[in-house]
């Protein structure tokens, strides 16, 4: 019976690690997505899948005015 319930314990010590460390990356997320401090975890994974869209958008028309600014400059040349 002794086993048991210290098997128990350490099963909620390992459950009680788990979440304050989910909690600790929620916080992370948090300071690095803009507006999602103070969100709650589902509107900010929400609000981090659109942030994520709207970064991979930039980093298409900055490729796009790359690739025009070399086309150019090698017109030039």
């Amino acid at each position: 019976m002794e086993v048991s319930r210290c098997k128990e314990m350490s099963g909620e010590k390992l459950r009680r690690r788990r979440r304050r460390s989910v909690r600790r990356k929620v916080k992370k997320l948090q300071r690095l997505i803009p507006g999602g401090r103070g969100l709650q975890p589902d509107r900010l994974f929400l609000r981090t899948a659109d942030y994520i869209l709207h970064l991979r958008l930039q980093m298409g028309i900055l490729l796009y005015a790359v690739t025009m600014l070399k086309s150019l400059t090698l017109r030039q040349i």
